[in-house]
This record gives structure tokens, sequence and C-alpha cells, in this order.
């Protein structure tokens, strides 16, 4: 193990993740579904809520909502948890996405309609994009970000992210490749590069790069994503212990002991919560990792993407 605390994740300012939050239904009792609200980069932020102080600092999330009832309700249930909602834009004629749950075991697969989601407008003016992001210390974005946009708002958004970066907030990616997202393998792969050259950290999936990138190991991952000029790289694998590479440090984390899995919905963000709110409290990699593993270990074992806050209180950093 090479011993090092991999620098220092100073954070002076809100937290923004930016993305899409969708309606969730999720399976329930006799072939029933329940409603809720979530989307990746929501996941994330809801467990950087549950394990952070809101007293410290503001979660925003930073997407586009219709004016109908619906976007309402989402918006509703984003401030009723403590989630800063008042960065998102409003847009008329546009709602909000929807995914369906299937699960074999516990193990998910989706469905998904968000043809007119006002989602896919978030980043189409770059002033308003600038205003929502303006004060944050940490920002975060995913590969489904990417993908819902078109590519000249992806352009906007990178210029953004470029901004924040050069005046010294982190900005976080998860590719979160979904092939189904984008129009061919090409466009897909250059917008995740895209992804990386705009992070200081990144928190991919191993087997999801090995199948776009030809990676061989874990770490041959890592050595591609730190060229890119990303400074710290968590490479998730599953239930098989993650990488953690950083300065001075490239150590395996293994996963946390869990209960009886049911449903493996927003693990990898859960993960990304838990590891992001342990560099914020100033844990080491491997500690953040450690807990983001733990965080990860309760969410599988509940239905839908969104544990309980309370249930996490006994992890919280700060």
């Amino acid at each position: 193990m090479q011993e090092g605390r991999g620098g220092n994740v100073s954070i002076q300012g809100d937290i923004a993740s930016i993305g899409e939050c969708m309606v969730e239904m999720a399976p329930a009792a006799d072939g029933l579904y329940r409603q809720g609200f979530a989307g990746d980069t929501l996941n994330t932020a809801w467990y950087l809520r549950a394990l952070t102080s809101a007293d410290k600092r503001a979660v925003r999330y930073v997407s586009a909502v219709g004016t109908d009832a619906l976007s309402e309700r989402m918006v509703d249930f984003l401030t009723g948890n403590g989630i800063d909602a008042s960065h998102l834009a409003r847009i008329a004629q546009r709602t909000v996405g929807l995914y369906l749950i299937t699960l074999a075991g516990a193990e998910r697969s989706f469905t998904y309609w968000r043809k007119d989601a006002a989602a896919r407008l978030l980043a189409n003016d770059l002033p308003r994009l600038e205003a929502a992001l303006a004060g944050v210390g940490l920002v975060y974005f995913s590969g489904i970000t990417l993908a819902i946009l078109e590519p000249a708002d992806r352009a906007r958004l990178f210029q953004a992210l470029a901004g924040l970066r050069q005046r010294g907030c982190e900005v976080v990616f998860d590719p979160n490749i979904r092939p189904r997202l984008w129009p061919d393998a090409a466009t897909m792969a250059a917008a995740t590069i895209d992804g990386y050259r705009a992070a200081s950290i990144a928190l991919p999936t191993f087997p999801d790069e090995a199948a776009l990138y030809g990676d061989r190991s874990m770490r041959d991952t890592a050595d591609r994503i730190a060229a890119l000029g990303v400074r710290e790289i968590v490479v998730k694998n599953g239930a098989d212990p993650a990488l953690v590479r950083a300065p001075g440090v490239d150590d395996f984390v293994p996963v946390a002991p869990s209960g009886q899995p049911v449903d493996t919905t927003g693990a990898g963000d859960s993960f990304n919560g838990g590891y992001l709110a342990g560099r914020i409290a100033d844990r080491s990699p491997v500690a953040a990792a450690e807990l983001g593993h733990k965080v990860a270990a309760r969410v599988i074992c509940v239905r839908g993407a969104l544990a309980d806050m309370p249930s996490l209180a006994d992890l919280r950093v700060e």
C-alpha cells in the first residue's frame, strides 16, 4: 500500500450537481409501481446532502424543469429534502422525464421517456447556467448530463466548467456510460474524453470503460484518465474492490459488507456521494472510498435509488 492523503479537497462555497432529475417508477408489491423522483446526478446530490451539514454549505441541483404540475411536485420534493432548487431553470411547454425500473433479482434495467424533458435545455443559455453555478466550490456532472444535451449546449456546459476550474472549483465527473443515449460509440467516446479533460476528480466504472476504450485492467483505466489531466480517480468495479488513484495513493479498497441486496439502482451514485462527502470532510481518498462503499451497501438493500436520509445519519461526516 502506498501511503498518502492524496491532497486536500478544500471546498469554499456550495456544492452543485448538474443533470436531469426524472420521475422514477420503482417496483412495489403485487406488480404495482411506486412513484418517486431520481436520476444519477440527483442521487449523488441526495447522498451529499444526507452526509454533510446544511449549516456549512448548500447542495444545489442545477437543471431545468417545466412549468406544469409534475415539475412543481419535483421542485417541492427537492426543496422538502434540503436540496437547493432555486437555480432550476423553468421552461414552458416542457416537463420532466420518466423512467421505469425492471428488476431481475436485485439487478436492474431501465426504460426511459425523456423526449420532452426540460433538462435537455439546461445549458442552452450560458449566462443563466453561469449564474446558477456562481459561488460553488465543487460541481458534479455525469455522462448522462452530456448525453441529453445538444452539441452546442454541451460546449456551453464545458465553457462554464472551464471557468469554474480556473477559479479553483473542484470539477467532478462520472462518465456513467449509457450507449443507448448516444448516436454512436465514437461520439460517446469523444464526449466522455472531453468530460475527463474538464474534471479534476473522476469516478468511472471499469466494465464500462473497458468496453468503450479496450482497457485491460483497472490500472490501465486510471492511467488513461490521468493522462487527460485528472488529478484524482476512483475506478469502481461493482461488488469488487475500487481502485483509488491520487497523488501518493494507488490502492484497491474492498467493498463494505451489506445485507441481502434487493435493488442495485443508485449504487454507484451513492458511492459517489459518500466518496465526495468524505473528501470534503478532509478524509483521505482511501477513507473516502471506504465511506462510499458503506453508503452503497445501505442503498442496495432498499427499493429505488434513494435511501431515507435519516437511515444514513450514523455515516454523516460533518
